[in-house]
């Protein structure tokens, strides 16, 4: 099923690419400065991983299924 709108292909390839360096970048001040404790926690991991990893999984799922226009 061709999609008429939506974000394109360099674009998802682009979210993903973003998406690998803010994982990274996120690990590196983790790894550099410690894990955090306390609400920090939720709010550097939890937050991070789930901006990052979410729109790295959902672009990667879009580009495995073709789902763009």
């Amino acid at each position: 099923m061709s999609r008429q709108f939506g974000p394109s292909r360099g674009e998802l390839i682009f979210r993903a690419v973003v998406s690998v360096f803010g994982l990274a970048f996120v690990a590196s001040a983790v790894w550099y400065r410690g894990v955090p404790e306390g609400p920090a926690l939720i709010e550097v991991i939890g937050v991070s991983v789930a901006l990052f990893g979410g729109t790295l999984g959902l672009s990667v799922w879009r580009l495995i299924k073709r789902d763009h226009p």
